[in-house]
Protein backbone atom coordinates (compact mmCIF):
# COMPACT_ATOMS: atom_id res chain seq x y z
CA UNK A 1 0.00 0.00 0.00
CA UNK A 2 2.58 2.49 0.83
CA UNK A 3 4.78 1.26 -2.79
CA UNK A 4 1.21 2.85 -4.38
CA UNK A 5 1.28 5.88 -2.51
CA UNK A 6 4.53 6.66 -3.79
CA UNK A 7 3.68 5.62 -6.96
CA UNK A 8 0.73 8.08 -7.06
CA UNK A 9 3.13 11.07 -5.95
CA UNK A 10 5.76 10.13 -7.87
CA UNK A 11 5.47 13.12 -10.57
CA UNK A 12 5.27 15.46 -7.50
CA UNK A 13 8.29 13.96 -6.14
CA UNK A 14 10.61 14.25 -9.38
CA UNK A 15 9.60 17.77 -9.60
CA UNK A 16 10.05 19.01 -6.13
CA UNK A 17 13.75 17.25 -7.01
CA UNK A 18 13.83 19.36 -10.34
CA UNK A 19 16.85 22.22 -10.88
CA UNK A 20 14.64 25.18 -11.48
CA UNK A 21 16.50 27.70 -13.77
CA UNK A 22 15.34 31.00 -15.47
CA UNK A 23 14.04 31.04 -18.65
CA UNK A 24 12.50 27.83 -17.71
CA UNK A 25 8.41 27.82 -18.63
CA UNK A 26 6.32 25.96 -15.93
CA UNK A 27 2.85 25.12 -15.49
CA UNK A 28 0.86 25.86 -12.27
CA UNK A 29 -2.46 26.23 -10.76
CA UNK A 30 -3.90 29.92 -9.57
CA UNK A 31 -4.50 29.59 -6.18
CA UNK A 32 -4.78 33.79 -5.25
CA UNK A 33 -5.60 36.96 -6.49
CA UNK A 34 -4.77 39.95 -5.81
CA UNK A 35 -4.41 43.71 -6.89
CA UNK A 36 -0.69 43.57 -7.32
CA UNK A 37 -0.01 39.95 -8.47
CA UNK A 38 -1.30 36.15 -8.51
CA UNK A 39 -0.05 33.22 -6.73
CA UNK A 40 0.57 30.19 -8.87
CA UNK A 41 0.74 26.65 -7.07
CA UNK A 42 3.45 25.06 -9.09
CA UNK A 43 3.39 21.33 -6.77
CA UNK A 44 7.44 22.52 -6.39
CA UNK A 45 8.72 23.13 -2.94
CA UNK A 46 7.65 25.94 -3.34
CA UNK A 47 5.11 28.50 -4.74
CA UNK A 48 5.34 30.54 -7.86
CA UNK A 49 4.49 34.63 -8.32
CA UNK A 50 3.37 36.47 -10.91
CA UNK A 51 3.18 40.62 -10.55
CA UNK A 52 0.59 42.47 -12.51
CA UNK A 53 2.67 44.02 -15.36
CA UNK A 54 4.12 40.58 -15.99
CA UNK A 55 0.68 39.40 -16.73
CA UNK A 56 -0.40 40.21 -19.95
CA UNK A 57 0.20 42.68 -22.86
CA UNK A 58 -2.84 43.51 -23.28
CA UNK A 59 -3.67 46.89 -22.75
CA UNK A 60 -7.08 45.94 -21.43
CA UNK A 61 -6.46 43.10 -19.71
CA UNK A 62 -7.88 43.65 -15.91
CA UNK A 63 -6.06 40.90 -13.34
CA UNK A 64 -9.56 40.18 -11.70
CA UNK A 65 -11.59 39.98 -14.46
CA UNK A 66 -9.29 37.97 -16.59
CA UNK A 67 -7.97 35.40 -14.40
CA UNK A 68 -9.15 33.37 -11.03
CA UNK A 69 -8.56 30.86 -8.77
CA UNK A 70 -8.21 27.48 -10.60
CA UNK A 71 -6.95 28.73 -14.03
CA UNK A 72 -4.21 26.68 -15.10
CA UNK A 73 -1.24 29.37 -16.25
CA UNK A 74 2.17 28.75 -18.25
CA UNK A 75 4.49 31.17 -17.10
CA UNK A 76 8.50 31.63 -17.46
CA UNK A 77 11.32 31.60 -14.45
CA UNK A 78 12.11 35.35 -14.42
CA UNK A 79 14.09 34.36 -10.90
CA UNK A 80 14.43 31.64 -8.69
CA UNK A 81 13.52 33.76 -5.18
CA UNK A 82 12.10 36.97 -5.38
CA UNK A 83 12.62 37.83 -2.10
CA UNK A 84 10.23 35.92 0.03
CA UNK A 85 11.23 32.27 -1.10
CA UNK A 86 8.68 32.36 -4.23
CA UNK A 87 9.79 31.99 -7.64
CA UNK A 88 9.10 34.89 -9.83
CA UNK A 89 7.41 34.38 -13.26
CA UNK A 90 6.00 36.10 -15.96
CA UNK A 91 3.22 34.71 -18.07
CA UNK A 92 3.82 37.47 -20.75
CA UNK A 93 6.90 36.09 -21.60
CA UNK A 94 5.83 32.54 -21.63
CA UNK A 95 2.96 33.82 -23.49
CA UNK A 96 5.74 35.40 -26.29
CA UNK A 97 7.32 31.89 -26.61
CA UNK A 98 4.35 28.92 -27.00
CA UNK A 99 2.68 32.15 -29.13
CA UNK A 100 5.49 32.16 -31.64
CA UNK A 101 6.07 28.45 -31.47
CA UNK A 102 2.10 28.24 -32.51
CA UNK A 103 2.74 31.06 -35.08
CA UNK A 104 5.25 29.52 -36.84
CA UNK A 105 3.17 26.49 -37.20
CA UNK A 106 0.26 28.50 -38.88
CA UNK A 107 2.62 29.31 -41.40
CA UNK A 108 4.06 25.95 -41.97
CA UNK A 109 0.95 24.51 -42.30
CA UNK A 110 -1.09 27.52 -44.14
CA UNK A 111 -4.05 26.84 -42.25
CA UNK A 112 -6.76 30.13 -42.05
CA UNK A 113 -7.15 31.20 -38.35
CA UNK A 114 -9.74 34.08 -37.62
CA UNK A 115 -9.11 37.60 -36.17
CA UNK A 116 -10.42 40.15 -35.36
CA UNK A 117 -9.00 44.02 -36.96
CA UNK A 118 -8.29 46.35 -34.06
CA UNK A 119 -7.00 49.02 -35.75
CA UNK A 120 -6.09 50.89 -39.09
CA UNK A 121 -2.63 52.27 -39.75
CA UNK A 122 -0.98 53.34 -42.42
CA UNK A 123 -0.97 51.16 -45.43
CA UNK A 124 -2.59 48.73 -43.27
CA UNK A 125 -4.46 47.62 -40.40
CA UNK A 126 -3.31 45.55 -37.13
CA UNK A 127 -4.77 42.59 -36.00
CA UNK A 128 -3.85 40.27 -32.68
CA UNK A 129 -3.19 36.68 -33.08
CA UNK A 130 -2.23 34.17 -30.26
CA UNK A 131 -1.66 37.56 -28.27
CA UNK A 132 0.69 38.98 -30.64
CA UNK A 133 0.31 42.03 -33.05
CA UNK A 134 -0.34 41.71 -36.64
CA UNK A 135 -0.07 43.47 -39.88
CA UNK A 136 -2.42 43.25 -42.23
CA UNK A 137 -1.10 45.10 -45.59
CA UNK A 138 -3.54 47.18 -47.68
CA UNK A 139 -3.25 44.74 -50.64
CA UNK A 140 -3.97 41.42 -48.22
CA UNK A 141 -7.21 43.13 -46.72
CA UNK A 142 -8.89 42.30 -49.88
CA UNK A 143 -9.27 40.76 -53.15
CA UNK A 144 -7.93 43.71 -54.67
CA UNK A 145 -5.61 46.54 -52.64
CA UNK A 146 -7.66 48.61 -50.47
CA UNK A 147 -7.03 52.84 -50.52
CA UNK A 148 -5.89 53.91 -47.50
CA UNK A 149 -9.31 55.42 -46.72
CA UNK A 150 -11.47 52.71 -46.70
CA UNK A 151 -8.91 50.57 -43.95
CA UNK A 152 -11.07 52.08 -40.77
CA UNK A 153 -14.40 50.30 -42.41
CA UNK A 154 -12.57 47.15 -41.88
CA UNK A 155 -12.23 47.58 -37.93
CA UNK A 156 -14.12 45.59 -35.93
CA UNK A 157 -14.36 42.34 -38.85
CA UNK A 158 -13.65 39.14 -38.47
CA UNK A 159 -11.44 37.94 -41.29
CA UNK A 160 -10.22 34.58 -42.02
CA UNK A 161 -6.18 34.83 -42.75
CA UNK A 162 -3.04 33.08 -43.44
CA UNK A 163 0.34 33.86 -41.31
CA UNK A 164 2.76 34.71 -44.82
CA UNK A 165 5.66 36.11 -42.45
CA UNK A 166 6.45 35.14 -38.71
CA UNK A 167 9.85 36.22 -37.63
CA UNK A 168 10.49 36.13 -34.03
CA UNK A 169 13.75 37.64 -34.06
CA UNK A 170 12.42 40.95 -35.18
CA UNK A 171 8.93 40.42 -33.77
CA UNK A 172 7.17 40.81 -37.54
CA UNK A 173 3.95 38.81 -37.41
CA UNK A 174 2.26 39.72 -41.08
CA UNK A 175 -1.41 38.48 -42.13
CA UNK A 176 -3.01 38.00 -45.32
CA UNK A 177 -7.42 37.58 -45.61
CA UNK A 178 -6.90 37.58 -49.80
CA UNK A 179 -6.12 34.07 -50.10
CA UNK A 180 -9.47 32.79 -48.50
CA UNK A 181 -11.59 35.50 -50.61
CA UNK A 182 -9.89 34.26 -53.40
CA UNK A 183 -10.50 30.66 -52.73
CA UNK A 184 -13.79 31.35 -51.70
CA UNK A 185 -14.49 33.24 -54.78
CA UNK A 186 -12.77 30.65 -57.17
CA UNK A 187 -15.22 27.90 -55.47
CA UNK A 188 -18.11 30.17 -56.21
CA UNK A 189 -17.01 31.24 -59.82
CA UNK A 190 -16.53 27.20 -60.35
CA UNK A 191 -20.38 26.44 -59.29
CA UNK A 192 -21.88 29.01 -61.52
CA UNK A 193 -19.61 27.91 -64.34
CA UNK A 194 -20.66 24.34 -63.60
CA UNK A 195 -24.44 26.01 -64.59
CA UNK A 196 -23.21 27.10 -67.87
CA UNK A 197 -23.92 25.54 -71.21
CA UNK A 198 -21.88 25.82 -74.50
CA UNK A 199 -24.12 27.50 -76.80
CA UNK A 200 -25.53 30.09 -74.48
CA UNK A 201 -25.99 33.57 -75.42
CA UNK A 202 -25.79 35.99 -72.92
CA UNK A 203 -24.57 40.02 -72.50
CA UNK A 204 -22.46 41.11 -70.55
CA UNK A 205 -19.63 44.31 -69.86
CA UNK A 206 -15.98 44.35 -71.48
CA UNK A 207 -13.83 44.84 -68.29
CA UNK A 208 -10.62 45.03 -69.88
CA UNK A 209 -8.98 44.51 -73.47
CA UNK A 210 -5.36 42.81 -74.38
CA UNK A 211 -3.73 42.41 -77.57
CA UNK A 212 -5.12 38.92 -77.72
CA UNK A 213 -9.00 39.62 -77.42
CA UNK A 214 -11.62 41.19 -74.40
CA UNK A 215 -12.84 39.61 -71.18
CA UNK A 216 -16.01 40.43 -70.32
CA UNK A 217 -17.72 40.08 -67.16
CA UNK A 218 -21.06 37.93 -67.22
CA UNK A 219 -22.20 38.80 -63.90
CA UNK A 220 -22.02 36.68 -60.95
CA UNK A 221 -18.37 36.48 -60.42
CA UNK A 222 -18.29 35.51 -64.26
CA UNK A 223 -16.14 36.73 -67.07
CA UNK A 224 -14.73 34.72 -70.47
CA UNK A 225 -12.39 35.26 -73.07
CA UNK A 226 -13.38 36.63 -76.80
CA UNK A 227 -10.53 35.94 -78.43
CA UNK A 228 -9.70 38.67 -81.08
CA UNK A 229 -10.41 35.90 -83.70
CA UNK A 230 -13.87 35.90 -82.43
CA UNK A 231 -14.59 39.29 -81.83
CA UNK A 232 -16.04 40.65 -85.53
CA UNK A 233 -15.53 39.32 -88.91
CA UNK A 234 -13.30 41.57 -90.28
CA UNK A 235 -9.49 41.57 -89.03
CA UNK A 236 -8.53 43.93 -86.45
CA UNK A 237 -4.99 44.91 -85.27
CA UNK A 238 -6.22 44.96 -81.23
CA UNK A 239 -9.90 44.85 -80.13
CA UNK A 240 -9.54 48.39 -78.84
CA UNK A 241 -10.79 49.56 -82.92
CA UNK A 242 -14.01 47.96 -81.86
CA UNK A 243 -14.73 47.22 -78.37
CA UNK A 244 -14.32 49.87 -75.20
CA UNK A 245 -14.26 48.94 -71.66
CA UNK A 246 -17.58 49.05 -70.32
CA UNK A 247 -19.09 48.95 -73.46
CA UNK A 248 -22.14 46.03 -73.27
CA UNK A 249 -22.07 43.32 -75.70
CA UNK A 250 -23.90 40.23 -76.22
CA UNK A 251 -21.82 36.83 -76.49
CA UNK A 252 -22.03 32.94 -76.97
CA UNK A 253 -20.18 30.33 -74.67
CA UNK A 254 -18.36 28.50 -77.27
CA UNK A 255 -15.86 26.44 -74.82
CA UNK A 256 -15.47 25.30 -71.40
CA UNK A 257 -11.98 24.13 -70.33
CA UNK A 258 -10.40 24.40 -67.17
CA UNK A 259 -12.91 26.61 -65.34
CA UNK A 260 -12.69 29.38 -68.27
CA UNK A 261 -15.33 30.33 -70.56
CA UNK A 262 -14.11 30.71 -74.29
CA UNK A 263 -16.79 33.04 -75.73
CA UNK A 264 -17.52 34.23 -79.47
CA UNK A 265 -19.56 37.78 -80.88
CA UNK A 266 -18.45 36.55 -84.13
CA UNK A 267 -20.82 33.40 -83.99
CA UNK A 268 -23.65 35.37 -83.58
CA UNK A 269 -22.91 38.16 -86.52
CA UNK A 270 -23.02 34.72 -88.40
CA UNK A 271 -26.19 33.20 -86.95
CA UNK A 272 -27.35 36.99 -87.76
CA UNK A 273 -26.03 37.19 -91.46
CA UNK A 274 -27.61 33.32 -92.17
CA UNK A 275 -30.96 34.45 -91.33
CA UNK A 276 -31.09 37.34 -93.34
CA UNK A 277 -29.64 34.94 -95.90
CA UNK A 278 -32.63 32.27 -95.20
CA UNK A 279 -35.03 34.81 -94.91
CA UNK A 280 -37.98 33.75 -97.90
CA UNK A 281 -40.03 36.33 -99.76
CA UNK A 282 -43.21 35.44 -101.14
CA UNK A 283 -44.70 36.58 -104.12
CA UNK A 284 -48.27 36.61 -105.34
CA UNK A 285 -49.27 34.42 -108.21
CA UNK A 286 -49.78 38.07 -110.53
CA UNK A 287 -45.55 39.47 -109.75
CA UNK A 288 -46.53 41.95 -107.05
CA UNK A 289 -44.27 41.32 -104.26
CA UNK A 290 -46.33 40.64 -100.96
CA UNK A 291 -43.67 41.85 -98.85
CA UNK A 292 -42.39 45.60 -98.51
CA UNK A 293 -38.68 46.41 -98.28
CA UNK A 294 -39.57 47.72 -94.96
CA UNK A 295 -41.12 44.38 -93.43
CA UNK A 296 -38.06 42.58 -94.57
CA UNK A 297 -35.83 44.68 -92.89
CA UNK A 298 -38.10 44.36 -89.70
CA UNK A 299 -37.85 41.08 -90.19
CA UNK A 300 -34.22 40.58 -90.60
CA UNK A 301 -33.84 42.47 -87.17
CA UNK A 302 -33.20 46.18 -88.43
Amino acid sequence: MAEETMNDYKDEIERSFRKVKEGDILEGTVIDVSDTDVTLDLKYYTQGVIRAEDLSDDPKFNIHRDIAVGDEVSATVKSTDDGNGNILLSRKQANQVIAWDKLKEYLSSEQYVEVRVQEAVKAGAVAYLEGIRGFIPASKLDLSYVDEEKIPEYVGKTLKVKVITADEENQKLVLSAREYLKEEADKHRAEMISNVEVGLVTEGTVESLQNYGAFVNLGNGMSGLVHISQICNQRIAHPSSVLKVGQKVKVKVTAIKDGKLSLSMKALEEIAATEITEEKIDFKSDGEATTSLAELLKKAGF
